[in-house]
């Protein structure tokens, strides 16, 4: 008699809400990546073709906020030390390396690959623009400060959105959750001010630090979504924004492999189940149950 073969039974239902659930994650990504790349792409197009109301726009920004420098030599230092200490790219990919290391202490391997190459990523991109553009920082009078290479766009300002990500999206299951709202806040307002200090201080046109925060979004986009499709192929549930990349980073062994889910009644599903707790049952080479 011929050896039977094991075909599973379907389960319709749930592997088209897991297939629905799959495409939308999928197009939520894209359409979230193309969100950001597409305004930047419009940016850098109407950079290289100094469109002249872009052109009034970044100087009417530097030239008012010069003035302001100039007239409060107080506010122009403190400025000086959130931009060249606080918020420094240097500082800020020190951090992301300590927070690195620290996830490989927590055997969070995957996720301390995504917290490296997310920085690293973002800061080789942001190099790699500035060369392809080549443009010019702000010539004032009476310059504040002063800033080397070029300047489209902002590193700054682009570091400053992928490692605030990346510190933010990795620790927040470590904060209470009545402490979450104010991280939040003070991640944006430390982006935002990281744009305003690079323009304040005249190293920087206003839409250089635009292309910075779109183009640094647009990396955490695309690397996050590499990481949450490595969930759903660990079998791991889908994470929400508000609790972080890796919500299981409390657990002992956070990247552990996920347990067998459960089938009816709470039931594990057993060898030759499938998840729904369908049997798998033996049918002839002919089609009639063995």
């Amino acid at each position: 008699m011929p050896a039977p073969t094991m075909t599973p039974q379907p389960d319709g239902p749930r592997a088209r809400r897991a297939d629905r659930r799959f495409g939308i994650r999928l197009l939520a990504a894209v359409a979230a990546a193309a969100a950001a790349a597409i305004p930047f792409a419009l940016l850098l197009v109407l950079v290289e073709a100094s469109w002249p109301p872009l052109r009034r726009i970044d100087a009417g920004a530097a030239r008012r906020l010069h003035g302001i420098a100039l007239e409060h030599p107080a506010w122009t230092g403190t400025l000086r030390v959130l931009s060249d200490w606080v918020w420094d790219p240097a500082t800020l990919r020190i951090a992301v390396a300590l927070l690195t290391l620290w996830l490989l202490h927590r055997r969070a391997w995957r996720l301390a690959a995504w917290a490296a190459v997310t920085a690293t990523g973002g800061a080789l991109t942001g190099v790699l623009v500035k060369v392809v553009v080549e443009r010019a920082r702000p010539s004032l009078e009476d310059p504040v400060a002063q800033a080397p290479g070029y300047s489209f766009p902002s590193g700054h300002a682009m570091t400053a959105t992928t490692s605030f990500a990346v510190l933010l999206l990795v620790l927040l299951p470590m904060v209470p959750r009545a402490w979450r709202a104010l991280c939040w806040a003070v991640a944006v307002v430390s982006v935002l001010g990281v744009g305003f200090t690079r323009i304040a201080l005249g190293v920087h046109w206003f839409s250089d630090v635009i292309g910075g925060w779109l183009l640094g979004a647009a990396v955490v986009v695309l690397t996050g979504w590499a990481f949450e499709a490595w969930r759903t192929d660990a079998g791991r549930r889908r994470s929400d924004v508000t609790e972080g990349l890796e919500p299981e980073l409390t657990d002992e062994d956070p990247e552990s492999p996920a347990p067998a889910r459960p089938g009816p009644a709470g039931r594990v599903s057993a060898p030759g189940e499938c998840g729904s707790g369908h049997v798998l049952r033996p049918v002839r080479r002919d089609g009639r149950p063995g």
